[in-house]
């Protein structure tokens, strides 16, 4: 299977709630590991070690760091989740641009499309 589920998580790895449960109960996400591939899953911090929301800059950083990730490996899919838009509080109109330019094989969701 070449899709990968990407998820908002924190930088604790604690996967206790929403998209992060989910890569957690279903995809291989690692209890621990805050970012990066885990099982089927990649993790896209958007919360720090505490679970206080991470700024849009720091948020951005990880972004770039997926993408690049994303952009070297186009034998996978990414499908990415509405990362920050949950427990992280941010709308998609604030999140979405962060992902401008994303590699093809990342298959972003109905709320960040224009």
């Amino acid at each position: 299977m070449n899709k990968i589920f990407v998820f908002g998580s924190n930088l604790g790895g604690r996967h206790g709630k929403g998209a992060a449960l989910a890569a957690k109960e279903h995809h291989g996400a690692i209890t621990g590991q805050g970012e990066g591939l885990q099982g089927t899953s990649y993790a896209i911090p958007t919360k720090d070690r505490n679970l206080n929301t991470l700024q849009l800059g720091q948020i951005q950083r990880h972004v770039n760091r997926f993408m690049h990730f994303a952009a070297s490996r186009p034998d996978l899919v990414f499908q990415l989740t509405p990362i920050g838009c949950g427990l992280a509080g941010y709308k998609p109109e604030q999140i979405a641009p962060m992902f401008k330019g994303a590699p093809p094989n990342v298959e972003l969701p109905p709320e960040f499309k224009p």
